[in-house]
C-alpha cells in the first residue's frame, strides 16, 4: 500500500533549499527523506512573491521522489473555512484518481510547515472525512515522528468511510487469488472456505469491533488473529497473545490490570497488566472459554467501560484496545450450561469467525505440507550436516491420507519429527509411519473419495496402491517372487521385478 504525503509549502522550508536555515533541511524535506512516501503534493499559497517552483526541484534532488506542486490562492493564511475547503478538496482528488486507478495509498497530513491554521485543518480532515489518514511532524528537538490524537469528530462520516473499506473489498473479492496475495501473512490454502475466510478476516480489520474466532485445535486461531491485526488500522501498534487457560486464577487480576508499587508483598515496581500493555493494539484472547466466572465479569468490565484498575491504585486509566477471542469451544453450548456468560459472549461475538479443520479444507493439504517442510528445511538447513529434505511418493500419500486430529499443529509437528530423525534426502514411507503419533491413523477407508485438484495425481496414487500390495505380497509369500506373483495375480517374477524397479520397491 502506497503512502502519498500532503503538505503545505512553508517559509522554513523556503529558506532551506536557499541556504538560509543553518544547515536545516526544512520539515518537508526532513520528513520525505525520513519516511517512505511514493510521491509528495505541496500546496502553495505564496504565489508569485516567492520561487516556490525552484524549491520543488531542490526538494526532487534531496528526496529523489515526483514532487506535484499546487497553488492555492487563499483571503488569509490563518483563514480556516478557505484552507479546510482547498486542503480537503486537494486531498479528494488525488485520492480519487488513485483509487479509480485500482492503487490503494494512505494520506499523510504533514502538521509542521504552514500556519497553525494549517496544522489544526490536517487535524480535522485526519478526524473526518480521510479517517484513514496518518499525521507526521518534524522538530529540531525531536525529529520525526508520527503523531496520535486521542480523540474522534465528525460521525457524520463514518458510513462514507465504511463504504469505501466496503468497496475495496468487493473489488478484492472479485479478483482474489490468495496464491498470488503477498499480504496473507502465512495462511495458506486455495480451498473455497479458506479463500472466503480470508475475505472475512479483511472485512472485520476494517471495522474496530471485537471478533471471536472458533475452530479445533491447531487450525490456525492465532495466525487469523495476526492477519486481522496487520489488516487493521491498528498494525503499527502492539498485538499481544495471552493464553487465559495458562494463567493462574489467583493471578488474574495483576495480569490482566496490573498493580502499583507496595500493592502487596513482593510488588516492588509498577507493573501494566495486558490491557495496558497492548493500549493502541489488539489483544488476543486465546481459550477464552477457559477463564473462571469472577474473570470473566472483569473482561466485560473494560470492554463495555474502557477502563482499567492496577491493583493497589485509587484511579481508573482509559484503555483502547481491539479484542480478539478465540476458542476450540462452543461458546453458545458453554452459555446454556451456565460455564460463560451470556453477556460477554454477545460482547465478544460481533464477528465471528469459524476456522475448519484440515478435513474440511479439500485441496489444502498437500499446499501445506509442501509450505510446512520448506519452512522446516530453511529452519533446520542452518544446522551443520542437515540434508535438505523431500518426500517419496509413497510417503506423501501417507501424509495426505492421514485425517490430521491435531489439523496444522499437529502437520507441522509431524513434518519436523520426520525431518529430524530422517537421515536421508528422499523421506520414505517408513519415516512417515514412524513420526505419526500413536492412536493417529491414516484414512484407510477413502481413498475412493479423495478430493479432486489440490495435489491430487492419479498416477501417484496408482503408484502407491501397487506398492503397498507389491510389499504385502512378498511378505505374505515371506520374500518368494514366484509366490508373490501369484498372489498378485501376475503371470511371472519378471513383471514382478519390472514393477518393484519402476515403483522403487525396497525388498
Amino acid at each position: 500500500m502506497e503512502r502519498i504525503l500532503f503538505a503545505w509549502v512553508g517559509m522554513n522550508d523556503l529558506k532551506a533549499s536557499r541556504g538560509e536555515a543553518d544547515g536545516q533541511m526544512g520539515p518537508i524535506a526532513r520528513v520525505a527523506t525520513e519516511m517512505t512516501f511514493s510521491r509528495l503534493v505541496l500546496l502553495d499559497n505564496y504565489g508569485p512573491a516567492e520561487n516556490v517552483a525552484d524549491y520543488v526541484a531542490w526538494l526532487e534532488r534531496q528526496c529523489g521522489l515526483p514532487v506535484e506542486l499546487v497553488s492555492v490562492e487563499l483571503p488569509s493564511p490563518v483563514d480556516f473555512a478557505a484552507i479546510y475547503v482547498a486542503a480537503r478538496d486537494q486531498v479528494d482528488k488525488v485520492l480519487t484518481q488513485e483509487r479509480m486507478e485500482r492503487r490503494e495509498v494512505v494520506p499523510v497530513f504533514h502538521l509542521s510547515p504552514g500556519t497553525p491554521a494549517m496544522a489544526a485543518v490536517w487535524i480535522l480532515l485526519a478526524k473526518g472525512p480521510f479517517a484513514e489518514a496518518e499525521l507526521v511532524q518534524a522538530s529540531r528537538e525531536k525529529g520525526v515522528e508520527s503523531v496520535e490524537m486521542p480523540f474522534n469528530i465528525f460521525a457524520e462520516y463514518v458510513p462514507d468511510t465504511i463504504a469505501g473499506a466496503d468497496r475495496r473489498l468487493m473489488r478484492l473479492s472479485a479478483h482474489y487469488d490468495l496464491a498470488a496475495e503477498p499480504e496473507t501473512h502465512g495462511i495458506v490454502g486455495q480451498s473455497k472456505i479458506i479463500r472466503k475466510l480470508v475475505i472475512q478476516a479483511r472485512l472485520v480489520a476494517a471495522r474496530d469491533v471485537p471478533v471471536l474466532l472458533e475452530g479445533e485445535t491447531g487450525t490456525g486461531k492465532e495466525l487469523f488473529a495476526r492477519f486481522i491485526h496487520r489488516e487493521s488500522r491498528r498494525s503499527e501498534k502492539r498485538f499481544l497473545a495471552v493464553n487465559c487457560g495458562a494463567i493462574p486464577r489467583e493471578l488474574f487480576e495483576s495480569e490482566f490490570f496490573g498493580y502499583v508499587r507496595g500493592a502487596f508483598s513482593g510488588a516492588n515496581r509498577e507493573h501494566p497488566g495486558y490491557f495496558e500493555q497492548a493500549d493502541g493494539g489488539t489483544l488476543f484472547l486465546d481459550e477464552i472459554g477457559e477463564l473462571p466466572a469472577d474473570a470473566q465479569v472483569k473482561i466485560l468490565r473494560v470492554l463495555n467501560d474502557g477502563v482499567v484498575r492496577r491493583i493497589g491504585d485509587a484511579k481508573d486509566r482509559q484503555v483502547n484496545v481491539r479484542i480478539i477471542a478465540a476458542t476450540n469451544r462452543n461458546l453458545l453450548t458453554e452459555v446454556s450450561q451456565g460455564r460463560f456468560r451470556s453477556d460477554l459472549f454477545y460482547r465478544l461475538a460481533v464477528a465471528v469467525l469459524r476456522l475448519p479443520p484440515l478435513r474440511e479444507r479439500e485441496g489444502d493439504i498437500h499446499l501445506l505440507l509442501e509450505h510446512m517442510l520448506t519452512q522446516v528445511n530453511r529452519e533446520l538447513g542452518k544446522e551443520p550436516g542437515y540434508k535438505q529434505k523431500k518426500f517419496s511418493i509413497n510417503a506423501k500419500n501417507i501424509m495426505l491420507r492421514h485425517t490430521w486430529p491435531g489439523n496444522a499443529r499437529e502437520m507441522y509437528n509431524t513434518v519436523l519429527r520426520i525431518c529430524v530423525w530422517c537421515q536421508e534426502e528422499v523421506i520414505q514411507e517408513e519415516d512417515v509411519r514412524q513420526a505419526l503419533l500413536p492412536g493417529t491413523t491414516e484414512d484407510k477407508n477413502d481413498i475412493l473419495s479423495q478430493p479432486l485438484g489440490g495435489g491430487f495425481n492419479i498416477q501417484e496414487l496408482q503408484a502407491f496402491l501397487t506398492s503397498h500390495y507389491i510389499r504385502r505380497a512378498l511378505d505374505e509369500a515371506g520374500g518368494n517372487k514366484r509366490r508373490a506373483a501369484a498372489l498378485l495375480g501376475l503371470k511371472n517374477y519378471q513383471t514382478l521385478n519390472n514393477w518393484i524397479a519402476k515403483y522403487g520397491v525396497e525388498v
